[in-house]
């Protein structure tokens, strides 16, 4: 599966996938986000945990204008509709993703790491919405997952100045959960990769699909999906191997 664009690493449980558009800033054609598409909607057996990272310095600039300007309003759309599908693939595909974060982290870039579900960012870390300098609108999904994260009032800010958040800011601000040295995101990433691992699959699949629909939900809605949740994984076999290592004193060992 691996390519010169997307370079795909499997190590264990674990695989790490490395943009690679060198001079590009790792900006994402269709190229690249057809790699991604197609990792996410057939993922190697026995990946457990996925890691998205960069290289050259950047993590990911975002939409490669270049093939922006060449598409009419309907074109457009689509291609938006198909970020969406990729985008909502990575959020919800059932495998726990890792962002490791460093330099440009902008526009659609920002927008893909905020579909994954740990983001680990460096100093050299800067995250930007810079649609608005480019007179265009973003579309692969930030107005629902980053301005989550943001509030709709600050991202409409982020996005009106293009104003730019360092490592430390975007820890204050939700956009990365561990602001880290330089050289040290990848490392901790696989780090949290391992740990994350070893978790019941089926925990961490009720954790990816369900915690962000309940937000979605009314309370009492969201109420009755948590207790759904717990019942399915609260009388699974992994809940069993948890419930008896426990008691014994030793690390669980799940399926």
């Amino acid at each position: 599966m691996t390519s010169e664009i997307l370079k795909i690493d499997i190590e264990g449980p674990i695989a790490t996938l490395t943009m690679n558009r060198p001079g590009k800033r790792n900006a994402m054609c269709d190229e690249l986000l057809d790699a991604i598409d197609g990792f996410f909607s057939a993922p190697p057996e026995g990946v457990r945990v996925v890691i998205m990272t960069g290289t050259e310095g950047h993590y990911c600039s975002g939409l490669d204008l270049s093939e922006h300007v060449a598409r009419n309003a309907e074109g457009t759309m689509r291609h938006s509709r198909n970020w969406h599908s990729v985008m909502e693939k990575i959020q919800f595909g059932g495998l726990p993703v890792i962002s490791a974060m460093f330099g440009a982290v902008i526009g659609g870039g920002l927008e893909m790491a905020a579909a994954t579900h740990v983001r680990i960012s460096e100093p050299s870390t800067i995250f930007q919405l810079p649609e608005g300098m480019r007179g265009i609108f973003v579309g692969g999904g930030a107005t629902v997952r980053i301005g989550r994260i943001l509030g709709a009032d600050r991202m409409c800010e982020m996005m009106l100045t293009g104003r730019k958040y360092n490592s430390d800011e975007g820890l204050a601000l939700g956009l990365t959960h561990y602001a880290v040295g330089e050289g040290e995101a990848l490392a901790l990433a696989q780090k949290l990769a391992a740990k994350i691992a070893k978790n019941a699959t089926l925990s961490n699949y009720m954790m990816i699909q369900a915690i962000s629909r309940i937000e979605d939900m009314s309370k009492a809605d969201g109420l009755f999906m948590e207790s759904m949740c717990a019942a399915v994984s609260q009388t699974s076999e992994d809940a069993e191997e948890g419930l008896k290592a426990f008691l014994e004193k030793r690390v669980p060992i799940f399926r």
